[in-house]
């Protein structure tokens, strides 16, 4: 049985970036927001992303994480073997790898019901309680963004995973008193992409934690050709390396530019996605050779031209970009990093030589050692 999953919470950054955003352009270089929808590249889940029938249903059928996958075969195995509930999991990583699709084959592998929610929609104690209560034995619940739940709701969730009791306050003032619940004893799968915000007592109540990793590339060619059985067009394998090398090592944006590319092909009556129609396709959605969309080079353009390569502040980049900070630390910096196009530095961001090559500017002269001298922002 699956529930449904609530619509997921607004981040924060969108709902200030509303009240912000305004038509300023950055010289050279025309206004893209950097706002999940407008990004075919963005790795946060969208209305409009792969349909249940990409997901796979069982650890045989997923794709990578070779490590988690081994390990939960275990845990899982061993727990239907005692006929006892799975110890708790906390999956960790990037959006878009397939915390959700894991949680689920957690669910089916163990053969009992899923059950959905997101830290931010559990408001309140008694929201808890009434997910918590509906649990058969052996049941999983999930929680996504699980970083973001109420402290007060926390609280209450400590010793439901320990001790599976749900510790209430039943009413106000001289006539409140406490009152114990006992719950039938449930899998707690939650989900984060930012385990630092975790507090401590929620982390370590977690027995099975598990990071996921972004995919390689021979990972998201099986994926993609997957996909294009699912949907049914054909797929040279040209044709999903080139898609592959362009999703930035995640399944979820690996779905969307194939569906996009999908597009392509009916229109132009193609046989098969080939290596060169996935070129043009995805030439004319602006990704390049290695998935970087017109924000990413928007910001790089900026950060070269404007700044010299840097080092510049964070809140001059927004101010310059029109973007709010934390948009440009959550959505676009994390991939520049990981491509090593970008240094944070105690004195600001400092782009690289491979910035430079890649965008096929001049580098302009630099101290000598200016490069690997700071360190990382704290």
């Amino acid at each position: 049985m699956h529930c449904c999953n609530p619509c997921k919470h607004q981040e924060t950054w969108r709902e200030r970036r509303n009240e912000r955003l305004n038509p300023a352009r950055t010289q050279g270089v025309s206004f893209v927001s950097a706002s999940s929808e407008n990004r075919f590249v963005s790795p946060e889940q969208r209305h409009d992303d792969l349909e249940q029938s990409f997901r796979p249903l069982s650890l045989v059928d997923f794709t990578g994480q070779e490590a988690a996958r081994a390990n939960l075969k275990i845990f899982i195995e061993a727990a239907k073997t005692r006929g006892d509930a799975l110890d708790h999991v906390l999956l960790v990583g990037p959006p878009g790898l397939g915390k959700t699709t894991l949680a689920q084959i957690i669910a089916r592998e163990l053969g009992v019901n899923f059950r959905s929610t997101s830290g931010p929609v559990i408001a309140k104690a008694g929201d808890l309680a009434a997910q918590l209560t509906n649990l058969e034995p052996r049941d999983v619940l999930f929680i996504d963004e699980i970083h973001r739940l109420n402290p007060a709701v926390e609280e209450i969730l400590y010793p439901a995973m320990e001790d599976f009791q749900l510790d209430l306050i039943i009413g106000e003032g001289p006539a409140a008193r406490s009152v114990k619940i006992d719950l039938a004893r449930f899998t707690l799968v939650g989900a984060t992409t930012r385990a630092g915000l975790l507090t401590t007592p929620l982390r370590d109540r977690f027995g099975i934690p598990i990071r996921l990793n972004f995919y390689t590339s021979s990972e998201l060619e099986l994926i993609i050709r997957r996909g294009a059985r699912v949907i049914g067009v054909g797929m040279s394998e040209a044709g999903s390396q080139e898609i592959a090398r362009r999703s930035r090592g995640t399944p979820r944006i690996a779905g969307r530019l194939l569906r996009r590319v999908r597009d392509f092909a009916v229109v132009e009556e193609a046989d098969e996605i080939t290596r060169e129609l996935a070129d043009r396709a995805l030439s004319l959605l602006e990704v390049d050779a290695i998935g970087l969309d017109i924000m990413d080079r928007r910001y790089l353009e900026m950060v070269a031209i404007n700044f010299s390569g840097g080092p510049v502040g964070i809140e001059t980049i927004a101010a310059a970009l029109s973007e709010p900070r934390d948009a440009i630390e959550d959505i676009i910096e994390p991939y520049l990093l990981q491509q090593g196009f970008l240094q944070r530095t105690p004195r600001g961001r400092l782009l690289t030589p491979n910035a430079f090559r890649h965008l096929g500017l001049a580098e302009p002269a630099r101290p000598n050692g200016q490069f690997g001298l700071f360190a990382e922002d704290p």
